[in-house]
């Protein structure tokens, strides 16, 4: 009998924490994304790339976030949304323009180290968006395209 009983007051307590946990609510944002400034109008962005960049980066490295339905509810919320920011921090599609020639150069490398080393996208990610996963194409289409892009603009540079 006292095992249910601290079972059940067990069971309450956690259901008031979870609704509890509702109300504390970071903000889910997405700023407004000019083009003129995206990685698009500073960087030729082949169509492969554009597409690989849609499927598995923009959700945690642009403004364009799609978020899930999951990221309304605590405390996978505050996973998510923590995520997001921390990417958005590290390198924004949507903020290229930001980034001088050596900084986007170096972004332009560790693109190709993350895809390639198994880095990117993450694996709490992979989790929930299996279409997510890059092919061994993918990370070369990535890798091609970073390199080229990191010529051109050491070329620029100049």
């Amino acid at each position: 009998m006292r095992i249910r009983r601290i079972m059940k007051w067990s069971l309450i307590t956690l259901a008031v924490l979870f609704v509890g946990a509702q109300f504390i609510r970071p903000a889910k944002t997405n700023p407004p994304v000019e083009q003129a400034k995206a990685i698009g109008a500073e960087a030729p962005l082949p169509e492969q790339v554009a597409s690989v960049f849609k499927r598995a980066c923009n959700d945690c490295h642009s403004n364009e976030t799609v978020w899930p339905w999951y990221s309304n509810v605590a405390p996978a919320s505050w996973f998510v949304i923590d995520h997001v920011n921390h990417g958005r921090s590290h390198m924004n599609f949507s903020e290229w323009a930001r980034y001088n020639p050596r900084e986007a150069a170096e972004l332009l490398e560790e693109i190709c180290k993350e895809v390639k080393g198994g880095g990117m996208p993450l694996n709490s990610y992979l989790l929930l968006h299996p279409d997510a996963k890059l092919s061994d194409d993918d990370k070369q289409t990535l890798c091609d395209w970073a390199s080229a892009e990191r010529q051109r603009l050491a070329l620029r540079s100049k």
